[in-house]
């Protein structure tokens, strides 16, 4: 285990150092207005976001293919033994994308550059680039469609405790917009993802209940920058217990029931095995969908046994998995996973996310 330490610890941090030019850009602990402009330039009027609402939105079926959910399952679990996979548990409400879909999302900010590959090139180059990627998967595996996402950091972690010394920045809301309006170019799928730094899920998740309310907009949550010790982030890792997990997937639940939406995703990053304490007390519900995202970077076995320590070992019902385009090649003669080679873990993952 030894070699997973060090890749989650020293490897990791590195990510996370990233974030000063956030934090320069930023550093009032409100976001700067003149970088918004800049960067919301995407075609779309984003004052009405009700027009890439229902550009993405589509019809929402009325029946569950119980018999096709439960063959997606056995072959998710990929010849697994241990009998860890697949989670049992409720079957979802109608409209499910998991395990019918594969999810491929593209991950960053629109501040930085150095975040993920989706604030790193213009809409339009990176696209096409998520349409290329989305072809591999598709070829790799035929069995199972392929839905593009854009996982969008709406709530940052900070260096500075900002005005409220919650180290944290919300994103603004016309950032969200251009993100959607990118989706709906090719009906990508839509997630917001919150790092709350001294603050917590229960205040900074309500926030985004008018984006959370459209079908197609979904959630992430990074135990990583949830600083529970009153360390800075970027310091220590975070962590988020079960009972953060559960006020999320009830706060998605009835949500889903109030509005009558299909089922919510709901990423969690986890790279250590404090990120996430408490697992086994994790509710599952009809409404949500929970993926434990293997968030870690390095080469190929660091990233194979990490995979195994944190997400096989310790099942909450779905799996997956993320690739940085970078820092997965920093050590020599190493490389980026391809698809058929992320496809030969245990259980298959049916999220895939590229930084």
């Amino acid at each position: 285990m030894k070699s997973i330490t060090w890749f989650n610890r020293s490897g990791r941090l590195v990510v996370a150092a990233c974030l000063p030019f956030v934090f320069h850009a930023c550093s009032s602990g409100e976001a700067n207005t003149t970088n918004v402009k800049a960067v919301d330039s995407t075609g779309v009027n984003t004052k009405d976001s009700s027009v890439t609402k229902e550009t993405a939105a589509t019809k929402i079926p009325t029946t569950l293919d119980t018999a096709l959910y439960n063959r997606k399952l056995a072959e998710m679990a990929n010849g697994d033994s241990s009998g860890r996979w697949p989670v049992k548990g409720p079957y979802p409400l109608p409209g499910a994308i998991l395990p019918f879909k594969r999810v491929v999302a593209y991950y960053g900010n629109l501040y930085s550059k150095q975040m993920g590959i989706l604030g790193e090139y213009p809409p339009d180059e990176m696209l096409a680039k998520l349409a290329a990627d989305v072809k591999k998967w598709e070829a790799a595996d035929p069995s199972t469609p392929v839905q593009p996402a854009l996982h969008y950091i709406a709530v940052t972690a900070q260096g500075s405790p900002g005005r409220d010394g919650k180290y944290r920045l919300r994103m603004p809301f016309n950032q969200i917009d251009s993100i959607l309006g990118m989706a709906a170019r090719i009906n990508a799928l839509v997630f917001l993802d919150v790092q709350v730094g001294f603050s917590n899920v229960q205040a900074e998740i309500p926030l985004l209940e008018k984006y959370l309310k459209m079908p197609h907009v979904h959630l992430g949550i990074d135990p990583e920058f949830s600083m529970k010790t009153g360390k800075r982030p970027g310091a220590v890792i975070g962590t988020m217990d079960a009972s953060d997990i559960n006020f999320v997937t009830d706060y998605l639940a009835n949500l889903t029931k109030a509005n009558n939406l299909p089922p919510k995703m709901l990423v969690v990053h986890r790279f250590t095995q404090n990120m996430v304490t408490n697992y086994k007390n994790i509710k599952l519900h009809p409404e949500v969908q929970i993926i434990i995202d293997m968030d870690g970077w390095g080469e190929p076995s660091l990233k194979h046994d990490s995979y195994k320590a944190y997400v096989w070992k310790e099942p909450i019902q779905f799996a997956g998995y993320k690739l940085f385009y970078k820092n997965d090649i920093r050590k020599p003669g190493s490389h980026m996973l391809t698809p058929e080679e992320v496809l030969a873990e245990k259980p298959k993952p049916v999220y895939i996310q590229y930084q």
